[in-house]
């Protein structure tokens, strides 16, 4: 497996925390992300309610579009890994964390093995992950689904996510 690609690649990430100082969570996962990922926007951070499994805190979630030379696979491995470093503990599916970091988006490539699917499959029914990353990316159009980002947000109920303060 090729570790690096030739040039950098535009990617998409999705951040969230819910458990302890979740704004220093958001904070220090950026930080943690540069020697990864050329941070090249950051959207506001939004206070949002629990997805599908609803008894816990709210999260704060926010997105950033960078530039990676590590192939998919290996973005991954890292982003994981930083996770784990950051405090994030194994937990039920949906459950309570420290720090939750996903790949939205690898460029206009499409990924699909098991540990990893990328578009998000679930990016167009979260206006958690959509709302802060229209913010930045609106005009990102989906390679299968053919919409932008901020048209999928458009088709999205409003669930009200509050502004909380900028990264």
């Amino acid at each position: 497996m090729n570790e690096n690609t030739s040039r950098p690649v535009k990617v998409a990430l999705a951040l969230g925390s819910n458990v302890g100082d979740r704004m220093a969570a958001l904070r220090t996962a950026v930080a943690a992300l540069k020697p990864y990922v050329n941070v090249t926007a950051l959207s506001p951070v939004y206070e949002t309610a629990p997805a599908y499994v609803t008894d816990q805190p709210s999260f704060l979630n926010a997105a950033l579009i960078g530039e990676t030379n590590l192939a998919p696979m290996v973005l991954l491995r890292a982003v994981k890994n930083l996770e784990s470093e950051l405090g994030r503990l194994p937990t039920f599916h949906y459950g309570p964390r420290a720090i939750d970091i996903d790949i939205l988006f690898y460029g206009d490539e499409i990924v699909s093995v098991p540990e990893l699917v990328v578009p998000h499959p679930r990016l167009g029914e979260r206006e958690f992950v959509l709302r802060p990353l229209a913010d930045i990316a609106g005009d990102w159009r989906h390679p299968q689904k053919g919409l932008t980002i901020s048209e999928m947000l458009a088709s999205q109920p409003d669930n009200s996510p509050r502004f909380h303060e900028t990264l």
